[in-house]
């Protein structure tokens, strides 16, 4: 059988269908946006299958109607004589360039403004760049009695990284001001647009001046524009699954539940179905592995160090405890300091539910390869010096706790607290207290069978191995002695009497004063 191609990291529509790569028909979405005169943005996280789309539409406007043979939009078009009509396309591609220099970004719209003069004639060269655009857009539908086509794919990536600049973000936002009010001015001239991004700032001028914007980015005929649905991923891939499922001695189904854990969840909608994360799934297909793709391409540094500063308590990322009204998702400041907006269109979050009687959003961890990508960016954040070569990682406990090393176990612990970092906040330590533990028996139970309460001055925990089981009782400003009472008077080993594994009971005490490990005692 002849080798089937997957399109990992290609983002051209047209290199997809002329490379016979692998395609999931999202056109019937074209179909339905490109019939309208309004124009649209769309929000996703990176990596989601923006430049994709963009690229889609691109090559729709510009009438390569081969390119779409036997896809949805074919037959949908069929009975249209003005389909396949060529457009001029203005094409913003902002994912190329780093921002991270003054003036980088008028140089990247001057680029563009030349190679387009190239095709269309020379505008007013001293004028603003706006201007030049506006004249352009003119020039460009005169010269081919079209209206023109804006698409405009990744906006906010000169935004999203001088965020920690607050000069070069003004300076950016004005250039877009006066560049992107051409839309309006030029208003006649356009024919459609088409804006992605992966946050919607609010007050940024290109939405200001576009009073008929439709943001589709929790529309419900939209949630499964971009990511790739269960039907779409066992209608299309099922021979990768296999391969992958062959490649890790599972069973397809096996397999099938392990892809879902790892790579699903993703909703933009309330009522919108799950959908797969696109790179991640793509990579596990070609890899034959399963891994942390999406995550590792982008660390979230600026979000880990904001949650740590704000005190976020990351407990509330799996208690159901996240609310969000549409509006708060929908819209981002960068002087808010409530990062829930920025977590979710940046897809470290999603919407696990609905509460209609609020008319609010819950929001928690996609899947798995988020929920423990991100909490291993906070762990050395929250916890200090966590580093493999320290002895103090996760992968290490997890070796002393299926070895039954005790004594290896407390060493973790203690350098765990020991190293959290000071704070002169009042009373820090019942936030650093439930975080630390709760960020590291959470990253645990993704190696071993993990359960854990949290309540005001204490935790509880069982670890389960194949050999060993630990009862874990942490007291704050106690002693061991009352954890292992704790222990006992709630009979939290009594479901284990029969269980031939080795039973430990660990009393486990900290004081606020020195934010130290003071007592360990070990029953079994």
């Amino acid at each position: 059988m002849e080798e089937r191609k997957l399109p990992v990291g290609i983002q051209s529509f047209e290199k997809i269908i002329e490379n016979q790569n692998i395609y999931v028909d999202k056109t019937e979405y074209i179909y339905k946006l490109v019939h309208t005169d309004v124009p649209y943005f769309l929000s996703r996280p990176r990596r989601f299958g923006k430049s994709l789309l963009l690229s889609t539409l691109r090559a729709y406007w510009e009438g390569k109607k081969e390119l779409f043979r036997g896809l949805a939009i074919e037959r949908l078009e069929q009975e249209d004589p003005n389909a396949w009509q060529t457009y001029p396309v203005f094409y913003f591609d902002f994912n190329r360039a780093n921002y991270q220099e003054n003036g980088a970004l008028n140089s990247v719209l001057k680029v563009n403004i030349e190679e387009w003069e190239k095709q269309y004639g020379k505008t007013t060269e001293d004028a603003p760049l706006g201007t030049r655009f506006g004249q352009l857009l003119r020039a460009a539908s005169e010269q081919t009695g079209k209206r023109c086509v804006v698409l405009v794919d990744e906006y906010d990536k000169p935004l999203l990284e001088t965020m920690e600049n607050r000069e070069l973000v003004e300076n950016n936002k004005a250039v877009f001001k006066g560049f992107f009010s051409s839309l309006k001015s030029e208003d006649a001239y356009i024919r459609f647009i088409f804006i992605t991004g992966v946050t919607k700032f609010s007050k940024v001028s290109i939405f200001s001046d576009l009073n008929q914007l439709r943001d589709i980015s929790m529309s419900m005929d939209y949630a499964e524009i971009c990511g790739i649905t269960e039907q779409e991923m066992t209608d299309t891939f099922m021979p990768e699954i296999d391969a992958l499922a062959e490649e890790q001695d599972m069973s397809r189904s096996e397999c099938l539940i392990k892809l879902k854990k790892e790579y699903d969840g993703y909703h933009f909608h309330q009522k919108g179905e799950g959908l797969y994360n696109p790179f991640s799934l793509l990579c596990a297909y070609a890899d034959r592995e399963f891994g942390a793709y999406w995550f590792e391409t982008g660390t979230p540094t600026f979000l880990v160090e904001r949650l740590k500063k704000l005190q976020f308590d990351p407990r509330r990322f799996t208690d159901n405890s996240i609310f969000a009204t549409k509006s708060e998702l929908m819209d981002y400041r960068d002087d808010n300091l409530d990062i829930i907006p920025l977590l979710y269109q940046t897809g470290y979050l999603t919407v696990t539910e609905y509460d209609a009687r609020k008319s609010a959003y819950i929001l928690g961890f996609p899947n798995e390869e988020v929920k423990y990508g991100l909490l291993k960016s906070l762990f050395p954040v929250y916890a200090g010096n966590v580093g493999a070569t320290t002895g103090n990682d996760i992968l290490t406990l997890v070796k002393y706790a299926e070895d039954g090393e005790v004594e290896g176990i407390r060493k973790v612990f203690k350098a765990l607290f020991a190293g959290i970092p000071y704070t002169t906040k009042a009373d820090p330590f019942e936030h650093d207290f439930q975080s630390v533990f709760y960020i590291t028996f959470t990253l645990l139970g993704q190696y071993v069978e993990c359960e854990q309460h949290t309540y005001t001055g204490r935790i509880d925990c069982i670890l389960r191995t194949k050999q060993f089981i630990y009862i874990f009782e942490f007291k704050r400003d106690e002693s061991a002695d009352a954890a292992l009472k704790q222990i006992e008077d709630m009979h939290y080993a009594d479901p284990y009497a029969a269980d031939s594994r080795k039973l430990y009971k660990i009393g486990v005490n900290f004081s606020s004063e020195t934010r130290q490990m003071t007592e360990w005692k070990v029953e079994g």
